[in-house]
């Protein structure tokens, strides 16, 4: 039999919550190892599309005790983001083992049996920086689509050369979708861009007054599940995506780009409209963001949507379990990279404490 490895806790995922998680572990001198799947820091940044920058300026998006390079309020590539994440694991030096996709997490009577790679783990705590953008979300019905129509999600496109000639609807009005469309337009396509008005947060003009600490005060503080304000935008956001913070709708238009309503079925192998109306296509780009994953987490700790119930990233229903970089887990920035250490300190004052006083402090927060 495989001999069970033994660790006080596990870190799921080498991202920037993962890391972010490993910082503080780090500076508590806590003992912890961290898996993943990927083979190395930053490759989830770098499999974006190519054109892809950052929506909240660079002085917001550094990881605790490190800030990110460069001018503060430019938009970093997806790349910068990736190198960031490398540069950063450079300096902080957590113990990691890539090629290590956990399959399964349990519970048991020391506390959670996990296995990644063949290799069997025990530990005290998990803390699971991982799973919730892990599939993509495509409606059933593309797929009685005419097979003639090329499809991809946003999690596969790349660059407009990808797609075939002809004219594209991009379906998912949020940040990824609208500037898609607009980069598909520039190439003198026709474009459509179906999907709600998700709203927008004016990032552009209030992100650099008084340095921008207001703007991000707002996305952090404001739009959080402690003010009414916020806990509407998270229903809203979880529904439907998160508002436009990187890209005007003057600029969506102006580009040439189409909007529409949702696209809500196929017909006779064409994409339809909320309205009615079908669309003739060559492709489909589905911007439509990602669906969690956690069919390998063997405990019935899930909502209907699929996401863990917890309290600011705390699992009640199974102590020593936590989450961190869920959308919307304590606020707006929660899974940006910038905001993901304020819910990473959250947690590991969370776990350093007694089992009483965790019992106390949860109580209080639900």
């Amino acid at each position: 039999m495989d001999v069970m490895e033994r660790v006080s806790t596990i870190i799921i995922g080498a991202g920037q919550a993962g890391l972010a998680a490993a910082y503080y572990l780090t500076q508590a001198a806590e003992e912890y190892l961290m898996l993943d799947g990927g083979q190395g820091f930053g490759h989830t940044w770098r499999s974006r599309w190519d054109s892809l920058r950052l929506f909240t300026p660079a002085k917001f998006n550094g990881l605790p005790g490190m800030p990110f390079p460069g001018d503060g309020f430019s938009l970093p590539s997806k790349d910068e983001a990736a190198e960031y994440l490398e540069s950063y694991a450079r300096q902080l030096r957590p113990p990691v083992r890539f090629d290590a996709l956990v399959d399964r997490l349990t519970r048991d009577e020391a506390g959670f049996a996990l296995r990644a790679a063949g290799r069997r783990y025990s530990a005290n705590r998990v803390i699971v920086a991982s799973g919730a953008y892990r599939e993509p979300a495509v409606p059933a019905f593309a797929r009685r689509l005419d097979p003639a129509i090329q499809q991809l999600h946003s999690s596969e496109y790349r660059e407009p050369a990808q797609l075939i000639q002809g004219p594209v609807v991009v379906v998912g009005a949020g940040n990824s979708g609208a500037e898609i469309a607009v980069e598909l337009a520039a190439t003198g396509r026709q474009v459509w861009l179906a999907g709600r008005d998700v709203g927008r947060i004016p990032a552009d003009r209030v992100g650099h007054v008084l340095g921008g600490h207001p703007y991000w005060f707002f996305i952090s503080r404001i739009l959080s599940i402690d003010t009414p304000i916020g806990r509407r935008v998270r229903k809203a956001s979880l529904a439907h995506g998160t508002p436009l913070i990187g890209i005007r709708p003057k600029a969506i238009s102006a580009a040439g780009v189409r909007r529409v309503p949702r696209v809500v079925e196929a017909s006779q192998g064409r994409p339809v409209l909320a309205d009615g109306r079908p669309l003739t296509v060559s492709s489909v780009v589905w911007a439509t963001g990602f669906r969690p994953n956690y069919a390998w987490i063997k405990m019935p700790i899930f909502d209907a949507r699929g996401y863990p119930r917890h309290t600011r990233g705390v699992v009640l229903e199974a102590p020593g379990l936590y989450f961190l970089g869920l959308p919307f887990q304590v606020s707006l920035s929660s899974a940006l990279l910038g905001g993901v250490g304020a819910d990473a300190r959250l947690i590991a004052e969370h776990l350093r404490r007694s089992p009483r006083q965790r019992q106390v402090l949860a109580s209080a927060a639900v």
